[in-house]
């Protein structure tokens, strides 16, 4: 089933907007009888189509919502593939309500032409010759920046034709810009070296050539050069923006493909297909199933009902790979004969690991979670609370669930938090830190337990505040008979249950034995949804406090500066960050110390917060495409030397 038409109640059309992902992509406005009539993009796609349903409206906005009866999605992974997915669905639907304002021109891309001696340019049309394409790339101007900069670095020839009664070369020889292949003056093999580096940079290995044109800039700039700093650090920034535009809706790949990605909850399964035909992604379908099959078995059902004579499949089917230990989908006999009488050939069926095709499925796989996103919501948690409530034999469904986790590091800082649930949804209004007092400086996770639920729930009784259907504890039966015991101590009749990590067991006071779950079970995910956002509460306010401590050994190394006048400067500005960037004056009277121990902690907040930058740089620097950061740290440790003077 695709994706379900909406009422044609604005106010419905609202809700839809405002339950919109926040991540980049296209949405399609359709009107009656599913006729697409308005494509548009957006950074993040909810506030794009919150806009649309809030304050004064144009005659023109207001007529297109008017005649609005549905809208879809697209997720896309950036705000240059949402430009590109526009674009070519506009070409192809030619909707009403864009056609005034598009002109139809197609984006730029960048050719080296399939010859002995290649030439690179930009154009707009694409010719099957065999020439590499390389974009599209929606700015101009960049596009221009980076031709000029590989033309300085990699002069290929300008002519159009080569004539072979040339005696000496043209003026680009003369002035660098041409190699002058015309006149021999280059042989055939080392033209095609820089034909291959030229392919590098703009297939985004980059990483060697910014480290050369930084060293390069550093050395322009203190030799006073700054205009030929400025042109490199220019260049830089064209490869940084350009580099690696290996998009995921367009490229030139004319054979036929589709692409099929899932996601799944329990019995719900989404399937969404990426075609893509003639090197363009031409639209996303979303399929609406129930199954309780395995992975493998649910895609071979989906497979044979997606495609028949009618819509045959394409040379290439990408699929996501599966989430079994035999990640590679494997078609079964009865499928390959399946597709030879029903279709007449049979297709190859991929599980791929090159980049390009695993980003597209990775896009279909995120709309594919969005959708079950949507359909949990649609169903509501009434059915996995009521499972819940006879798996774990309570009075009544736990419509009310409360969650308690501990964090702490060999006893230092030990919080708990307490989060709360309403419906299966987050009730974020009712979360709690609790800064626990009694196991300072010990490890005692029933002891930290016990401090928890007795001073939650003996405020809530004293109070007259509802309490919960079901307290759910991040733990084993230790940590459950903990909570139990002083439940019984207030008087409570709420259910409790521990979820132990390990195996996701479910412990119940005092059992000897622990309940196990299906992974499938709805009442099982009900119940790690509020562990671990228990979880993530918890350690992120003993990382901030961590945090803090992290820090002291810096302060403490100023000379003149002892433990109290760490704590009293931390106190005082909470963070390092705000401590480097205070004034020296202001430090030395707020923290009463003087003005040259100021400058001096100032100095060493400065170079700790570098040392942290550098250290996660380093850490992020695998895998991720390089930036042009040289500079601010050097600047930064430099105000810092500064400062030590």
């Amino acid at each position: 089933m695709n994706e379900p038409d909406l009422s044609k109640n604005p106010e419905n059309l609202k809700a839809i907007a405002l339950d919109a992902p926040t991540e980049p992509g296209v949405y399609i406005m359709k009107g009656e009888e599913g006729r697409i009539i308005y494509v548009g993009k957006a950074k993040s796609l909810k506030n794009r189509l919150k806009s649309y349903f809030s304050g004064e409206k144009d005659i023109k906005t207001a007529t297109l919502i008017r005649h609005v009866r549905s809208i879809e999605t697209i997720i896309v992974a950036s705000e240059y593939e949402a430009l590109l997915l526009e674009n070519t669905l506009i070409k192809q639907h030619s909707p009403r309500y864009n056609i005034n304002l598009k002109d139809g021109k197609t984006y730029p891309v960048i050719r080296i032409t399939a010859e002995q001696f290649p030439r690179i340019f930009r154009t707009r049309h694409i010719i099957e010759d065999k020439s590499l394409y390389y974009g599209p790339f929606p700015n101009v101007q960049m596009v221009d920046a980076m031709l000029e900069l590989i033309d300085k670095l990699f002069p290929l020839r300008k002519c159009r034709t080569i004539r072979n009664n040339r005696v000496g070369p043209c003026m680009y020889y003369h002035i660098g810009r041409c190699m002058a292949p015309c006149c021999a003056r280059i042989s055939a093999e080392d033209y095609r070296c820089h034909v291959q580096r030229v392919q590098k940079l703009l297939s985004g290995e980059t990483e060697s050539l910014i480290v050369d044109l930084t060293t390069q800039m550093h050395e322009s700039a203190k030799a006073l050069q700054f205009e030929r700093a400025a042109q490199l650090r220019n260049a830089i920034r064209a490869i940084e923006d350009l580099a690696g535009g290996d998009s995921a809706v367009v490229d030139f790949d004319p054979e036929g493909r589709d692409y099929i990605a899932w996601g799944g909850e329990g019995m719900l399964a989404t399937f969404t297909v990426f075609s893509m035909r003639d090197g363009k992604m031409t639209g996303r379908e979303l399929y609406r199933t129930k199954s309780a099959a395995d992975e493998a078995e649910s895609l071979e059902m989906f497979i044979t009902s997606y495609y028949d004579p009618g819509r045959p499949p394409p040379p290439k089917i990408y699929l996501s790979p599966l989430s079994s230990d035999i990640s590679t989908f494997i078609p079964s006999s009865s499928l390959i004969d399946w597709f030879k009488t029903q279709t007449g050939h049979e297709p190859e069926l991929i599980t791929p690991t090159e980049k390009h095709h695993t980003a597209i499925l990775a896009m279909a796989r995120q709309n594919a979670v969005e959708d079950i996103r949507k359909r949990l919501k649609e169903r509501g948690a009434g059915p996995a609370l009521d499972e819940l409530a006879r798996i774990l034999n309570l009075h009544t469904r736990p419509e009310r669930i409360e969650g308690f986790d501990i964090a702490q590091l060999d006893g230092k800082h030990p919080v708990a938090s307490l989060i709360s649930f309403r419906n299966g949804v987050p009730d974020r209004k009712n979360y709690r830190y609790f800064k626990l007092r009694s196991v300072i400086g010990i490890v005692d996770d029933f002891a930290a337990m016990r401090e928890a639920v007795h001073r939650r729930y003996s405020q809530q009784i004293r109070e007259g505040k509802e309490l919960p259907d079901l307290v759910l504890i991040d733990g084993g039966i230790g940590q459950v008979n903990a909570a139990k015991s002083v439940m019984d101590e207030l008087g409570m009749d709420s259910g409790v249950v521990g979820l132990a990590k390990r195996e996701e067991e479910l412990w119940l006071p005092h059992a000897k034995e622990p309940l196990i779950l299906s992974r499938q079970s709805d009442a099982l995910k009900v119940l790690q949804f509020v562990r671990d956002e228990t979880h993530r509460f918890a350690t992120g306010l003993n990382q901030r406090l961590r945090s803090k401590d992290l820090f002291f050994p810096v302060l403490e190394s100023v000379e003149g500066i002892g433990p109290k006048r760490a704590a009293t400067i931390m106190r005082a500005y909470e963070n390092i960050g705000n401590i480097a960037a205070t004034e020296p004056l202001e430090l030395a009277e707020r923290c009463r110390i003087s003005e040259t121990a100021a400058r001096a902690v100032r100095a060493a907040a400065k170079l700790a917060l570098e040392d942290r930058k550098a250290g996660q740089e380093r850490i992020m620097s695998r895998g991720s495409r390089p930036r042009n950061k040289t500079g601010s740290g050097e600047s930064l440790a430099a105000e810092a030397a500064a400062d030590y003077e």
